[in-house]
């Protein structure tokens, strides 16, 4: 085999290309590559029916949901999604404006619009900025270690119970107040667990927690669904370029494959699919979510991977962050009411509750976001992460629907609050393809195992059969769309440079 990857023996229309996986990152790369003269022979083949991934909009309720990515985070133009968004007209015109981009909202989810305890008695305003503001300077204290040769604690979720412990001390109100005091800070952990995509902020590494980049700009939506984005890249792709319902079961590498159509050429990875199918090529680009790496470690890779990055999949996080949609006739919340939480008052986080998932996972929900009202009905949407996220998704409909309908009606304090009329939920965990939501940088693990799973195989350097991307790869943007779409430009480019050695690449070409 010549060293190029294989470059002298391919055949005059350049190297053929195999993307694994039809989300942003593969999709990314794929469009990077088609828009280069010598990438002609390019496949996607993705497992399920659709593209986009972990980005799922779907119709219901007479409008558009998203069952997956939700945000642009940080929608400024140091953002590649944001850009895309802008370039194919995708977003409304407050959330282009200049303004938005420059707000620095320090990575932080905004404030609820109102607070129920649950049992169903408001929670005063002024309480809850108190306590978000103790909550947020200490998350922001958290990413400082980043630079300092030692963390005082291995996690994330130990500093914060320190410090809160220290404040707590000092806290001179009457018990009643200091206790819900601790049911609110409680409940920001459990909204930071759907940030991070954990079960626990105990789970994440305090250290490397810093290098996750927050960029500036008011985190915005797409009012007609997140995946025209993924439709937009799609269709300027090559006709029947992706492959759809056509999952892989092996990647064999650092071999000499060979195809009757192609007589004397060798190729060093053939891609087994589980139809039994088989393609050789000479690179592919592997797009997979980390939790279906954990899952088919041993028998997707053959040989099997390299002990380190192995390793460094089993020790990065990958976590559960689910949604419930509730449907409503009538709203039972103030016309501008955005985000209703919900505080559980036997709760803190100084306190490990110990009881059974069956009884209590609701209790893991953040509350209810209210979205923009569709044309006869009103949605609210609920946010629930880590295993009381996982154990949802082993009930059925009516179960959840039952269990929320009681939860509402307890906060709000209205026993008579009629029944949602309809529930959609997303099973992130159980999604065969998915295993879970997003990767977060685990006790353990730390950004240089962010960047030894991103790096290709062999590991010489010389050949890239075998390259990686997607969310879980990008070691400042894990956890994001945009980190997935700056992989797979990254994997692209790699290729491009290996093939084009000329490539003057000035920056992202959109």
């Amino acid at each position: 085999m010549e060293s190029r990857g294989g470059r002298e023996e391919a055949p005059a229309r350049g190297p053929r290309v195999l993307v694994v996986g039809g989300g942003i990152a593969g999709l990314g790369a794929a469009q990077r590559l088609c828009h280069h003269p010598a990438f002609r022979q390019l496949r996607v083949l993705e497992a399920t029916a659709r593209a986009g991934g972990r980005i799922c909009s779907e119709r219901s309720f007479g409008g558009v949901v998203e069952l997956g990515a939700h945000w642009i985070h940080g929608p400024s133009q140091g953002n590649p999604v944001f850009r895309l968004a802008a370039k194919y007209q995708l977003l409304e015109e407050k959330d282009l404006s200049e303004e938005n981009q420059l707000i620095e909202t320090g990575g932080h989810v905004g404030l609820p619009s109102v607070s129920y305890t649950s049992s169903g008695v408001s929670v005063s305003h002024e309480l809850v900025v108190e306590m978000a503001g103790l909550f947020y300077g200490l998350i922001d204290q958290t990413r400082e270690f980043l630079h300092l040769p030692d963390a005082p604690v291995p996690s994330v979720g130990e500093y914060l119970k320190k410090e809160i412990s220290k404040h707590a001390a000092g806290w001179t109100e009457d018990e009643e107040t200091r206790k819900l005091k601790l049911a609110i800070l409680n409940s920001f952990f459990n909204v930071e667990c759907c940030v991070s995509g954990t079960h626990s902020m105990d789970l994440v590494a305090l250290a490397p927690f810093g290098e996750y980049t927050i960029l500036p700009g008011l985190d915005c939506t797409f009012p007609r669904g997140y995946q025209g984005l993924t439709d937009r890249i799609m269709a300027s792709l090559p006709k029947d370029a992706v492959v759809f319902n056509k999952p892989v079961k092996t990647i064999h590498w650092n071999g000499s494959f060979q195809e009757a159509s192609s007589p004397g050429e060798t190729f060093p990875v053939l891609v087994e699919c589980e139809d039994g199918s088989c393609f050789p090529v000479h690179h592919v680009i592997v797009t997979v979510t980390l939790g279906f790496l954990k899952e088919h470690l041993d028998t997707f890779f053959e040989p099997p991977l390299p002990t380190q990055k192995a390793e460094a999949i089993r020790k990065i996080g990958f976590g559960t962050n689910n949604k419930i949609f509730l449907e409503f006739e009538e709203p039972f919340w103030e016309p501008d009411c955005q985000f209703i939480q919900v505080v559980w008052e036997d709760t803190s986080p100084l306190q490990d509750s110990a009881s059974e998932l069956q009884l209590t996972w609701f209790k893991k929900l953040i509350g209810f976001l209210v979205l923009p009202p569709f044309k006869s009905t009103h949605v609210l949407c609920g946010f629930i992460a880590g295993l009381e996220s996982e154990f949802m998704e082993t009930l059925s409909d009516e179960e959840v629907l039952l269990s929320l309908t009681q939860v509402l009606r307890r906060v709000t304090g209205n026993a008579a609050l009629p029944a949602p009329r309809s529930l959609l939920r997303s099973r992130w965990h159980s999604a065969p393809y998915a295993r879970g939501s997003y990767s977060y940088v685990a006790v353990g693990s730390s950004g240089a195992d962010v960047d030894l799973l991103a790096q290709p195989l062999p590991a010489d350097g010389v050949q890239a059969q075998v390259l990686f991307a997607g969310e879980a790869t990008h070691r400042a943007f894990y956890s994001t769309t945009h980190g997935a779409l700056l992989s797979g430009w990254r994997e692209a480019d790699r290729l491009i440079a290996l093939w084009d050695p000329q490539a003057r690449l000035t920056g992202p070409r959109l």
